[in-house]
Parts: structure tokens; C-alpha cells; sequence
């Protein structure tokens, strides 16, 4: 029985030459059956066992070698199989079998097990031989007669556990693991025969999972911190590796690199978001590609990755290939038997972010927008900055213009976390240092913390000034002054400078009157804001930061490990955050050292108050007649927040009425709003 299939490539021919050798093995298997066969026409055979069948199963066992068939076949074709190595054919069979060393009884048990899938009259001929025509695929007995090998040899027997080579890479699945060991049938998945007949696509399992590099950023193999050392490794046969990163680097770009430095093509894969059920499927599907397609695995995160899924890399990483697991926290050692060589991917240098930048927005710019200046304060890693760039891209586009600064930090704050939108109040922020009425001193500071913010990479990082690992590389303020001076508008005014969120803390959803919850929030809060780009607001502070006290009671006890804890947090805490209080004598004093910058909110004078006057009526609003400002600002010794809340009264007064703002509406708020403070004196403070 000739095949017939089409041979278009000498790895196909091989293959194809290769089953024509089962086919005869096959042959003769069947002419020895038919010899012996008792009642070969009955029509329920396979069905019952009859008196016949009994007794030829009892008769003594004659030893037929099926294996011998069709060796001169195998010595043809192994011989034309050199002749085309010679010429550098790619043999892909040949090529399976050296990557992963299997031997000549592996490679006869993946061939009879492969038949069926590419010649559809195996079938039958199996359920003949199998004396069971529902059953049309080889079974683990039927093979090893095939190969000439006796089933009660153990070592022949290993070769289809999952510890045998064909198995543990994926090449031969035993299914029907109830039955009895020599009836189970093997399969070999569909990935590895279009693998065998020249079909490089990736499999369909695991097709969506696959990440390549951003195509924008170029690589970093030239000085990113990390690349050259996991090259090293991995070139002198480092197999099973780990890569941790930090906020704002990659493991993954990393890995790729290094590997592509070490001469290894990288396959990488995302587990993120997968089902439980659906990763050890994705990860021997992974493992099995690798091997098909001589790549080295890239694979995460591990936090996510089964104890077999763990042990499937092991054995995986054993022959040779590389595997580099990618995570966020350190490798547990009870995770793996084997510890993998582990490196930390470090966030990008200010330099290299900058590169990344220019090449993923292509020339797409304003002239003269420094991306270096726009993009400083968002820690993103390199994947996100091609999605950025992209984003950027696509609002600049819609709008008819280039790539501006507001398009690049719209883009930049999608790309962080949400997380924090659950535990504290996003404000997106409007106002500006043109609305800030303070004096030179204050405005100088609140330039100094975004400052910080802008630069903090440059100077703790690159210049050396971040003393050390241990070192605090957090920014935090404290804004300290009566209600309604500026505060929480001045942590606005940062946070549009820098082109960050503003995060306001909600007490509601922190403090807990069960002991321990509050740290618990607290903790959830700092940790989510870490992965966020945004400025972290804690109003009211001196209600969360405020003084430890002597302990009396297991309330006091419990009240000032809260405070010893947000003291330590405070200190680890790798963002910007803002702690604004109207009682800055409350706040504990071992908060004083932990703050970068201490701005005092004084009660405006006559002539910052004549300014926020003029600036709180929007120039829209109509007027019935002038406003006398000065006298306003000489009269009321009002902070900024209450003359914002004068105006705001009058405005409506005058729009519920239908008419323009008159001084009267102006005058008849500010005495509402005295009564509101429990001042008095309204009267004489205008006269005079």
C-alpha cells in the first residue's frame, strides 16, 4: 500500500518515508494475525471471546517480529535522509529527535502512534489489530509489537510514562488511563504533526497568550541593567532562570534581549488573567512550542504558575533549553526543587527611557516638546510606553495636531493602575500656579516638591544621591494652616504640573473600629499607590498621622501601633504624598523627620485677600454694577475658602433670580457666611 500523500519538501518526504516503514511493519502484523486467526468471518468478533479465540489466546506464543519487516524500506530512506542533511536540508524529525535525545525506540513510537493522523486507512487497520474496531488507535501494546519490543521489558514500558521524553515534552499523549497499561491508546496532538509536516503557526491554545516587544522600543541589549549579565548566564549554560522586576522595568524585554545577546530565538508567554484550569494546559502547550520551534521559553508571571506547572519547567529546562520565568516578588525556594539563577530587572535610567520614548513616537512630536521633561515623572516600563506613544498618537491625530504634552500625560495616566480609584477619590486636576494667591516663600516650595518629583530618577539614581537600596526614595509634604488657605488646591497644582492624578484619601474607607483593619486599609492604599503615577493627598492628616501617647489602656497600645505602623510605611513608600492638617501641633513628632518639605498656609493678608476677591467672580458672570473689592478685602478678614464660598452664594442669588450680581448679593452672602463661622461684628467690619 503505497502512500500517496503529497511530498513537496525533504522533511515531509522523510517523514512520509518513515511511515511507509510502519505501514509494512503494520503489513505484517496483520498476515501473522490472519494466520492464526481462528474465525476470521464472524461477524461479532471483538464483541465476545469464543471457544476458538480462548483457546488460541491460551496456545503457546509463537514470536513474530513485525519489526523486522520493512528494514530495507528504513535503510533507504535513512540513507536518502543523509544525502539531504548533506545538502542542508532541515529534516524536522531528525532535527525533534536531536534536540531532545530521543532514541530509535522513541522515534519508532511516535511514528506509530502519528500514522492515523496523516494516513486515514491506520485506522482500521489498528481496530484489527487491536481485535476491536472501536478502538482505531495504537495502543501502547500494539506499538511496542510493532517496534519488536516485548511489553514486559520496564525500561520499554518508562518510555510512555510522563517522565519518558515523548510524554514530558508533549509529543505523545496516553490517554484511557483507567484501562489496563497495554490497552491505552496514544495520541500524538495536532500541534506536533503540523510541527512535522512544515506548519510553523502557533498553536491555537496558546496563540493569544503569546507577547512579542514592542516593535517601537529599540533593544536594549546596548546598557540596560540586567541584559548583559542574564546573556552571560545563559551562554554558559545557565537553563532555568528567574527575572524579577520593579516598578517600571520589564522582565520580559529584558529576557528577550538577553537571550537574542546569547544567540537564543524567545517565545514568550503571558499567563496573567488565565483560569486555574486552563494554565497547566498553556504551560505544556508553551513548553511543547519552545521545543518545536527551538526557541527559549520566556514565561509568567510566576506567581500565578501551579507547583506542576513549576516542576513541567524543571524537567523542561533539564535537555538544554532555556527557560526564563518572569515575576514581581522574590522566588519562593519551596516553589521548585531546583533554585533558578535569579536577576532583578531594574527600572530604566533616564537616558535609555528617553531613547525608548523617541523611538516610539517616530518623529510624531511638537517641535521643541522635550518628552524627557514631559515624561519624567511616570514610571512606565517599556511595553507601556509603546502603548503611550500610541495612544498619544491617536489623540494627537483626532484633533488634527501633533503629539503634544497633554496628549503624552493623558496617555501616560492611562497606563497606570486603577486600584487606587477604590480606596481613595480620583481628582482630575484643573487648577493651576496662576490661581494660587500665596506668598513668594510658599510658591517656592510648592515649586521645590514638583521639582522633586521631576528629578528625584536623575539625582537618586543616576547621580548616586539615593544612599542605597534601603534609601527613601518617596516625596512627602506636609501642608500645614487654617481651613480654607490653599491646601488641598495647592496639591491640585502640583499634580497638573507634573501631569499626574490627584488620589484624595476617604477616611470613611480607611478607619475601622476593629483593631488591625485600619493598618490593613492603609496598607492596601500605599501598595496600590506605588503602582500608580498620582499624587497621594491625606486630608485631614492629624485624624490618621496624629500623636502616639502614653499607654494606659489596650486602646492606646493598639492606637499607637497604628502610628508606628504609618510611620514605617511613610518611610518605604516610593511615590509623591501629600499630608494636609488645619492642626499641625496633633501630628506626632517623628513625622517631622520623615517629611521632605513643610509648607505653612498662612491666613492671606488685605492684599492677597483684594486678589482672591477679584479672582473668585469668573469674568463671565454678570454684573449689575462695579464690585468694590478693596473695601471688600479691608473689611473681612475671610481666608480664601470662605471669600470661594461668598461668591459662590451670591452667584447663585443672582441666577435663582434671574438677574445680575449686584454688591448687595456679595454683602448679603458674607454676612450668611460670618453666621456659618459663629463670627460676629459683620456690621462693624463694614463701616469702618
Amino acid at each position: 500500500m503505497p502512500l500517496d500523500a503529497p511530498a513537496d519538501s525533504a522533511s515531509v518526504r522523510h517523514l512520509l518515508g518513515r511511515l511507509g516503514v510502519v505501514e509494512d511493519r503494520v503489513r505484517a502484523a496483520a498476515a501473522a494475525r490472519r494466520a492464526v486467526d481462528p474465525d476470521p468471518d464472524d461477524a461479532f468478533r471483538g464483541l465476545y471471546v469464543s471457544d476458538a479465540g480462548a483457546d488460541r489466546l491460551l496456545a503457546p506464543v509463537t514470536p513474530r517480529r513485525p519489526a523486522d519487516a520493512g528494514l530495507e524500506r528504513l535503510r533507504r530512506v535513512e540513507g536518502a535522509a543523509d544525502a539531504e542533511e548533506a545538502r542542508g536540508a532541515d529534516l524536522r524529525l531528525r532535527r525533534l529527535a536531536r534536540t531532545l535525545a530521543l532514541d530509535v525506540l522513541d522515534v519508532e513510537i511516535l511514528l506509530v502512534a502519528l500514522a492515523v493522523d496523516l494516513d486515514a486507512r491506520f485506522e482500521p487497520l489498528y481496530g484489527y489489530l487491536n481485535d476491536d474496531v472501536s478502538r482505531r488507535r495504537a495502543t501502547v501494546g500494539l506499538t511496542l509489537d510493532l517496534c519488536g519490543v516485548p511489553a514486559a521489558i520496564a525500561e520499554a514500558r518508562s518510555r510512555f510514562g510522563e517522565h519518558g521524553a515523548l510524554a514530558a515534552h508533549g509529543l505523545l499523549l496516553v490517554e484511557d488511563v483507567e484501562r489496563p497499561f497495554l490497552t491505552r491508546a496514544l495520541r500524538v496532538p495536532d500541534r506536533v504533526t503540523a510541527h512535522l509536516l512544515g506548519d510553523d503557526r502557533v498553536d491555537s491554545v496558546l496563540a493569544p497568550l503569546v507577547m512579542t516587544p514592542p516593535g517601537a522600543a529599540p533593544p536594549l541589549a546596548s546598557g540596560a541593567p540586567g541584559v548583559a549579565e542574564l546573556a552571560a548566564a545563559i551562554g554558559s549554560g545557565a537553563r532555568f532562570c528567574y527575572v524579577r522586576e520593579s516598578r517600571g522595568a520589564s522582565a520580559r524585554l529584558l529576557a528577550h534581549d538577553a537571550l537574542e545577546l546569547a544567540g537564543w530565538r524567545a517565545l514568550s508567554v503571558d499567563l496573567c488573567d488565565l483560569p486555574p484550569a486552563a494554565r497547566a494546559t498553556c504551560v505544556r502547550s508553551a513548553l511543547r512550542e519552545a521545543v518545536l520551534t527551538g526557541s527559549a521559553l520566556v514565561l509568567g508571571p510566576a506567581e500565578v504558575l501551579l507547583p506542576e506547572d513549576r516542576r513541567s519547567i524543571e524537567r523542561s529546562a533539564a535537555p538544554g533549553r532555556p527557560v526564563v520565568v518572569c515575576g514581581e516578588s522574590r522566588w519562593d525556594p519551596a516553589w521548585s526543587r531546583s533554585f533558578p539563577l535569579t536577576f532583578e530587572a531594574g527600572a530604566q535610567t533616564e537616558a535609555s527611557r528617553a531613547s525608548i520614548w523617541a523611538a516610539a513616537l517616530d518623529g510624531r512630536l511638537s517641535n521643541g516638546l522635550d518628552v524627557a521633561t514631559a515624561t519624567a515623572q511616570f514610571r512606565l516600563s517599556p511595553e507601556q510606553i509603546a502603548r503611550a506613544a500610541d495612544a498619544a498618537a491617536l489623540r494627537a491625530a483626532a484633533s488634527g495636531a501633533p503629539i503634544g504634552a497633554a496628549q503624552l500625560a493623558e496617555a501616560c495616566r492611562e497606563q497606570s493602575a486603577t486600584g487606587l480609584g477604590r480606596l481613595a477619590r480620583r481628582i482630575e486636576p484643573r487648577a493651576d500656579w496662576g490661581r494660587l494667591v500665596l506668598p513668594p516663600g510658599q510658591i517656592r516650595q510648592l515649586q521645590e516638591i514638583a521639582g522633586r518629583a521631576r528629578w528625584r530618577r536623575r539625582v537618586l539614581d543616576e547621580w548616586g544621591m539615593g544612599g542605597g537600596a534601603a534609601g527613601k526614595r518617596g516625596i512627602s509634604a506636609l501642608f500645614a494652616g487654617p481651613s480654607g488657605t490653599g491646601k488641598t488646591m495647592s496639591a491640585e497644582v502640583i499634580a497638573r504640573e507634573l501631569g499626574l492624578d490627584l488620589y484624595r484619601v476617604d477616611l470613611a474607607s480607611v478607619v475601622d473600629k476593629y483593631i488591625g483593619e485600619t493598618e490593613k486599609n492603609l496598607g492596601r492604599i500605599f501598595d496600590e499607590a506605588e503602582g500608580v503615577s498620582g499624587v497621594l493627598l491625606f486630608d485631614e492628616a492629624d485624624a490618621l498621622f496624629g500623636r502616639r501617647s502614653e499607654v494606659k489602656d489596650s486602646h492606646d497600645r493598639y492606637a499607637n501601633i497604628e502610628v508606628a505602623y504609618l510611620l514605617q510605611r511613610m518611610e518605604s513608600f516610593d511615590g509623591v504624598a501629600i499630608l494636609a492638617t488645619n492642626l499641625r501641633a496633633n501630628l506626632d513628632e517623628a513625622f517631622t523627620r520623615r517629611l521632605d518639605i513643610i509648607v505653612d498656609f498662612p491666613l492671606p493678608d488685605e492684599a492677597a485677600r483684594r486678589e482672591i476677591w477679584q479672582r473668585s467672580i469668573a469674568p463671565a458672570v454678570p454684573l449689575a454694577c462695579g464690585i468694590d473689592f478693596e473695601r471688600l478685602a479691608r473689611a473681612f478678614d475671610l481666608s480664601g475658602g470662605d471669600i470661594r464660598n461668598v461668591c459662590l452664594a451670591a452667584a447663585y442669588a443672582a441666577a435663582g433670580e434671574g438677574r445680575d450680581l449686584t454688591m448687595e448679593d456679595v454683602l448679603h452672602a458674607t454676612e450668611r457666611e460670618y453666621r456659618k463661622l459663629g463670627r460676629l461684628g459683620f456690621e462693624q467690619s463694614w463701616r469702618r
